[in-house]
Protein backbone atom coordinates (compact mmCIF):
# COMPACT_ATOMS: atom_id res chain seq x y z
CA UNK A 1 0.00 0.00 0.00
CA UNK A 2 0.93 3.11 -0.41
CA UNK A 3 0.81 5.99 2.34
CA UNK A 4 -2.18 7.87 0.42
CA UNK A 5 -4.02 4.68 0.22
CA UNK A 6 -6.28 4.78 3.33
CA UNK A 7 -6.40 1.38 5.36
CA UNK A 8 -9.28 -0.86 5.04
CA UNK A 9 -11.99 -0.20 7.58
CA UNK A 10 -11.83 -3.15 10.55
CA UNK A 11 -15.51 -3.88 12.55
CA UNK A 12 -14.84 -3.55 16.61
CA UNK A 13 -17.35 -3.55 19.23
CA UNK A 14 -18.18 -0.41 21.03
CA UNK A 15 -18.01 0.22 24.39
CA UNK A 16 -21.95 -0.41 25.49
CA UNK A 17 -21.38 -3.80 23.78
CA UNK A 18 -17.91 -4.61 25.01
CA UNK A 19 -19.85 -4.11 28.82
CA UNK A 20 -22.31 -6.52 28.24
CA UNK A 21 -19.87 -8.71 27.28
CA UNK A 22 -17.18 -8.59 30.00
CA UNK A 23 -20.26 -8.64 32.33
CA UNK A 24 -21.53 -12.39 31.21
CA UNK A 25 -17.31 -13.15 30.96
CA UNK A 26 -16.69 -12.13 34.70
CA UNK A 27 -19.71 -14.02 36.16
CA UNK A 28 -18.64 -17.09 34.06
CA UNK A 29 -14.78 -16.54 35.77
CA UNK A 30 -16.33 -16.72 39.16
CA UNK A 31 -18.63 -19.54 38.43
CA UNK A 32 -15.08 -21.05 37.73
CA UNK A 33 -16.45 -21.94 33.46
CA UNK A 34 -14.32 -19.68 31.54
CA UNK A 35 -10.73 -18.56 32.45
CA UNK A 36 -9.60 -16.50 29.49
CA UNK A 37 -10.55 -14.45 26.33
CA UNK A 38 -9.62 -13.22 23.26
CA UNK A 39 -10.85 -10.30 21.13
CA UNK A 40 -10.12 -9.64 17.25
CA UNK A 41 -11.02 -6.60 15.04
CA UNK A 42 -10.93 -7.76 11.39
CA UNK A 43 -12.17 -6.33 8.11
CA UNK A 44 -15.51 -7.77 8.12
CA UNK A 45 -15.93 -9.22 11.97
CA UNK A 46 -15.12 -8.30 15.67
CA UNK A 47 -15.31 -11.42 17.15
CA UNK A 48 -14.43 -12.24 21.03
CA UNK A 49 -13.30 -15.18 21.93
CA UNK A 50 -13.59 -17.77 25.34
CA UNK A 51 -11.41 -19.93 26.23
CA UNK A 52 -11.76 -22.56 29.37
CA UNK A 53 -7.55 -23.02 29.17
CA UNK A 54 -5.57 -20.38 26.89
CA UNK A 55 -3.56 -22.86 25.12
CA UNK A 56 -6.97 -24.84 23.96
CA UNK A 57 -9.37 -23.76 21.09
CA UNK A 58 -12.06 -21.14 21.64
CA UNK A 59 -15.25 -22.63 23.80
CA UNK A 60 -17.37 -20.16 22.18
CA UNK A 61 -16.73 -17.12 19.96
CA UNK A 62 -19.33 -13.99 20.01
CA UNK A 63 -19.37 -12.56 16.78
CA UNK A 64 -20.40 -8.97 15.09
CA UNK A 65 -20.95 -8.69 11.60
CA UNK A 66 -22.68 -5.40 10.19
CA UNK A 67 -22.93 -6.98 6.62
CA UNK A 68 -25.80 -8.58 8.63
CA UNK A 69 -27.30 -6.78 10.17
CA UNK A 70 -30.31 -6.51 7.76
CA UNK A 71 -30.78 -9.96 7.62
CA UNK A 72 -30.58 -12.04 10.46
CA UNK A 73 -28.70 -10.05 12.49
CA UNK A 74 -25.59 -8.77 13.24
CA UNK A 75 -24.69 -10.52 16.07
CA UNK A 76 -24.27 -14.39 16.85
CA UNK A 77 -22.90 -17.17 19.10
CA UNK A 78 -20.85 -20.03 17.99
CA UNK A 79 -19.70 -23.25 19.49
CA UNK A 80 -16.15 -25.05 19.49
CA UNK A 81 -17.75 -27.76 16.75
CA UNK A 82 -18.84 -24.27 14.66
CA UNK A 83 -22.09 -24.60 14.83
CA UNK A 84 -24.28 -20.73 15.10
CA UNK A 85 -25.99 -21.13 18.78
CA UNK A 86 -28.31 -18.00 18.49
CA UNK A 87 -28.13 -15.06 15.98
CA UNK A 88 -29.98 -12.05 16.32
CA UNK A 89 -30.42 -7.72 16.52
CA UNK A 90 -29.74 -7.44 19.95
CA UNK A 91 -26.77 -8.60 22.03
CA UNK A 92 -28.26 -9.48 25.65
CA UNK A 93 -30.95 -11.60 23.56
CA UNK A 94 -28.19 -13.57 21.63
CA UNK A 95 -25.88 -13.78 24.75
CA UNK A 96 -28.90 -15.42 26.93
CA UNK A 97 -27.96 -18.84 25.26
CA UNK A 98 -24.73 -18.55 27.45
CA UNK A 99 -26.80 -17.29 30.66
CA UNK A 100 -28.46 -20.56 30.32
CA UNK A 101 -25.24 -22.77 30.58
CA UNK A 102 -24.42 -20.39 33.66
CA UNK A 103 -27.44 -21.37 35.54
CA UNK A 104 -26.51 -25.15 34.84
CA UNK A 105 -23.19 -24.40 36.23
CA UNK A 106 -23.99 -22.74 39.47
CA UNK A 107 -26.42 -25.45 39.85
Amino acid sequence: MTPATPLPETVHFHRTELSVILSLYGRMVAAGEWRDYGISSLKDVAIFSVFRRTAEMPMYRIEKRPKMAARQGQYCVIGMDGRILRRGHDLKTVLRVLERKLIRAVE
